[in-house]
């Protein structure tokens, strides 16, 4: 039984921006992210031009470039509660460069971003990077996905 998910998504304003709201359809967007949650949730998704990810990244991270997912975690019990937001224009250079589309690279980010906001992290260790990975990779295998680290 999938969990209960309350989803915000928005889109900021940016160039090409109707190309990404026509890869993320709402309800393909909660698909992704319910396939990820181990508990209920409240998350909105934004997704941003490069210059909003870059001063969120720089003001929040102290990392002054853009990234491709932010994971603001707010809470994780009893309702996994998270803002994430998306740099459009990064996410589709990666896709690009990676040779997938941008709805699968999309895909991937949101399950790893879900997963960070429940607390899974990759930049601890080694160890848990591998751990990391292989919960995204059978989550999207689960959505019809290739693995996004056999590139």
């Amino acid at each position: 039984m999938l969990n209960k998910l309350s989803l915000s998504l928005q889109f900021g304003k940016f160039d090409n921006a109707a190309r990404h709201r026509a890869a993320l359809p709402r309800h393909q967007v909660a698909s992704w992210i319910r396939q990820a949650l181990q508990s209920d949730a409240e998350i909105t998704v934004r997704i941003v031009g490069a210059l909003e990810g870059q001063a969120l990244n720089r003001d929040y991270r102290h990392q002054d470039y853009a990234t491709n997912v932010l994971t603001f975690g707010y809470s994780q019990q009893p309702v996994v509660t998270a803002d994430l937001v998306l740099c459009g224009p990064l996410v589709a250079k990666e896709a690009k460069e990676n040779r997938t589309t941008l709805r699968a690279h999309y895909a991937h980010l949101l399950v790893h971003g879900t997963l960070h906001a429940q607390g899974w992290e990759h930049e601890t260790s080694e160890h848990d990077a591998l751990v990391m990975e292989a919960r995204e990779t059978l989550i999207l295998a689960r959505l019809g996905f290739d693995d996004p680290y056999q590139v």
